[in-house]
């Protein structure tokens, strides 16, 4: 495996819409619209930072950063996903150096933390935390999770950019 981490390019668009729709078809808890969020945060200005994992000249995984929006206007807070990883390659390891590599460069940025909806068996062994003082309203409330750099994590309501619905 000759894998590598780089941002995303001109020309990766339909590679990476292409993947995602591949990682998350048949998942009981995706909607489907993954790769119409990534679409619509790059077409609206609000996709931060966007990842890819390329094997050669595959893209074989991806993951999104885009900006948390937080009641009390609190700046610095990242929102990832969606992350995708290709089905057949899901295990080896791609979706941690996708992580590292995305937490490493919010880090540099100066972010506070990393906020992330998804399963807390799989992302509470990347530090994520789930009941911190940030609250999501609704009923995913409970898979909201977040991992401060440093920062006291605030008591706020998250919202997410337009692009999530």
């Amino acid at each position: 495996m000759n894998l590598s981490i780089r941002q995303e390019r001109a020309g990766d668009a339909a590679a990476i819409r292409a993947l995602t729709l591949r990682a998350f078809e048949g998942h009981l808890y995706s909607e489907g619209d993954e790769a119409d969020v990534i679409d619509g945060l790059r077409k609206d200005g609000d996709l931060l930072m966007s990842l890819v994992a390329v094997d050669g000249e595959t893209i074989v995984g991806q993951a999104t950063y885009s900006a948390a929006r937080l009641s009390n206007n609190e700046k610095g807070w990242i929102v990832l996903g969606p992350v995708s990883v290709e089905p057949a390659r899901q295990g080896d390891g791609i979706g941690r150096a996708l992580l590292e590599a995305g937490e490493a460069e919010m880090r540099a940025r100066g972010a506070r933390g990393i906020t992330v909806l998804g399963d807390p068996k799989v992302y509470s062994r990347f530090g994520f935390r789930q009941h911190t003082p940030m609250q999501l309203e609704g009923e995913l409330g409970d898979y909201l999770q977040v991992k401060s750099f440093g920062a006291p994590v605030p008591a706020a309501t998250i919202n997410y950019a337009a692009a999530f619905g």
